[in-house]
């Protein structure tokens, strides 16, 4: 078989790695605060058994499969059942409920591994011929339902994986410009780059698990995009199959050649082919990077100081700060500490902040970093200090800011642990001007304990800051509770109204994770009608026969994300009574 490695079929990451709590003291007492969740009585679910599920029969025909193999190789195509789940779902909360409660409606038929660019294009003219449907599949971490065929398709499905397209194929050191194959995941990438003394400076929440393919076809942000952009400012060239030939833009700094097909391919989900290749701005590693925690002694203080920081001449790589919530949330999942270190998280720090007149239930966590020469980020350090200092913040130094960077990429399975324990975990970002960054964050916060209250169950929702741009910034939220009968469509209730307070306070529908099934229904009201209309038709007369991940970003006819789904049973562990509530200490 390929030598392709996928995450665990039932959750986020490899084998073996999770989540645990029990050398972090102060998080058992804040998820029984935060959501009535006594970890201590609560029943953990064990892994879920693949033999039990149902998994639908692949439609595709011996003479098909054939016809495929001859490309790729008997070793490279596969109608394996495991596989084939593999590929079925992203790793949205939603998906992990449907996988671990045995509610899989359509598989992919068939799994395919092309090794070059070449059989891509084989492959693609071989589906569209026979009227097949090809979802690409770069590192399967979309969270937006971006990766699963339509519940009612009827044609033989196609998962075209991409991941033994995974190289850096040449760098342009004098344009700053890397090619890059499509299926190459984040520190596959990095590591080729970092060889050659380049890095691409793009590190989302999924950088070990997606690709560079994956970032382009959902437009993703990384944690340094304040520094060196979001992906679509990254990307200068594309290589997409298409039935017949290639779609081939190359690498020009600006161009003025009509609309931009660069744009219409970004974000695009695989509706108008495969991308194969991407070129890519890289930049010389840095010789400096830093990434130091300021407090602020609110949120409103620490969102204008990020605004007059954007403002400045001040460049730095990140700039995020945690509303009171997520501030209280770090706090209680930081390890247990010893001797000075104790001493002055527990101590000397909330006396100094309390001194200061701040209440210890508003304070803000700020992570700002700086990379470049010495003197630069020495240099961008003493402007942003000033900023911070005259918004009423104080630095701490790089300690909490080395331990971010360390532990950056391990949220997602965080989620998984509390889906384990009955409990949903999950996000929702937006962006908005500067003007609105406030307002929304306040209504959304309004409107995910109004959704927890009309179900009658306790909840909590937190955010931060994650981007800054010159007009506004990137809201990132993450809210949870337990479950009560109909995990999903209890999620479905929250996650609506979080969406919807998006549109309605100046934000978009997602900044970074796309829009595939789970924002939709939005859309219209995000781009207007007529933006949905010129999409759709873009879709149509570049896709006629719908072969290429159909249904996706424009809301399908028929399909409703937010359907009342049947309860889960299985892999999800069931809840007990709410605990006796419990203060967190900050």
């Amino acid at each position: 078989m390929t030598s392709v490695k996928h995450m665990k079929w039932w959750g986020w990451g490899n084998e073996g790695v999770g989540f645990h709590h029990e050398d972090k003291p102060g998080f058992a007492p804040f998820v029984e605060y935060a959501v009535g969740l006594d970890l201590g009585s609560a029943t953990r679910a064990g892994e879920p058994s693949f033999d039990e599920l149902n998994v639908p029969r692949s439609k595709a025909t011996a003479a098909f499969i054939k016809q495929l193999a001859a490309i790729v190789g008997d070793s490279n195509v596969t109608i394996d059942d495991m596989v084939r789940v593999i590929h079925t779902y992203g790793k949205s909360l939603r998906d992990l409920v449907r996988i671990r409660s045995n509610a899989i409606k359509r598989s992919p038929d068939v799994v395919i591994y092309p090794a070059d660019e070449a059989e891509v294009q084989a492959i693609v003219d071989a589906a569209v011929a026979a009227n097949a449907v090809i979802i690409p599949f770069g590192g399967g971490s979309n969270i937006a339902g971006s990766l699963e065929p339509m519940p009612e398709e009827k044609r033989v499905v196609i998962s075209l994986d991409l991941g033994r397209l995974r190289k850096v194929v040449a760098v342009d050191a004098d344009s700053g410009l890397a090619r890059i194959q499509a299926g190459a995941q984040g520190p596959d990438l990095e590591e080729q780059l970092n060889a050659r003394g380049w890095t691409i400076g793009h590190f989302p929440d999924s950088f070990t698990h997606s690709t560079v393919g994956g970032w382009v076809a959902t437009r993703s942000s990384g944690m340094q995009s304040d520094k060196y952009g979001d992906i679509a400012d990254i990307t200068r060239g594309l290589r997409v199959v298409r039935p017949g030939g290639m779609l081939v833009l190359r690498p020009l700094p600006s161009t003025s050649s009509g609309p931009s097909v660069r744009e219409m391919i970004l974000g695009s989900e695989g509706r108008l082919g495969v991308i194969t290749e991407v070129t890519v701005q890289v930049h010389r590693i840095p010789a400096k990077r830093d990434v130091f925690a300021y407090f602020f002694p609110n949120w409103k203080s620490g969102i204008a100081a990020m605004q007059a920081i954007s403002e400045s001449d001040a460049a730095p790589s990140i700039t995020r700060i945690s509303d009171a919530k997520e501030t209280g949330f770090s706090l209680a999942t930081s390890k247990s500490r010893s001797g000075f270190s104790k001493f002055t998280a527990d101590t000397a720090l909330p006396k100094l902040m309390t001194a200061k007149g701040w209440n210890l239930d508003d304070i803000c966590l700020s992570f700002i970093g700086f990379e470049g020469s010495v003197s630069h980020a020495k240099g961008q350090k003493k402007l942003v200090d000033k900023i911070v200092s005259k918004h009423g913040g104080m630095g701490v130094g790089k300690g909490p800011g080395i331990l971010y960077d360390q532990k950056k990429f391990d949220t997602p399975y965080l989620r998984d642990f509390l889906l384990d324990m009955g409990a949903a975990g999950d996000v929702s970002e937006t962006a908005t001007p500067w003007s609105s960054v406030v307002k929304l964050h306040s209504a959304a916060h309004k409107a995910a304990q109004d959704a927890y209250d009309s179900l009658g169950t306790k909840g909590w929702i937190m955010s931060h800051m994650s981007h800054s741009y010159h007009s506004g910034a990137c809201l990132y939220f993450t809210f949870a509770f337990t479950f009560g009968d109909n995990p999903l469509g209890e999620y479905d209730t929250v996650k609506r109204a979080i969406q919807q307070s998006f549109v309605d306070n100046d934000g978009t529908i997602s900044h970074h994770h796309g829009v595939g099934l789970e924002h939709s229904p939005w859309l219209e009201q995000d781009i207007s009608t007529e933006g949905v209309k010129v999409m759709q038709g873009l879709f149509d007369s570049a896709d006629p026969a719908h072969n290429f991940n159909p249904g996706k970003v424009t809301p399908a006819g028929g399909v409703t994300v937010a359907a009342k789904a049947a309860p889960a049973k299985s892999g999800v562990a069931a809840k007990k009574a709410p605990a006796k509530k419990a203060t967190p200490k900050k």
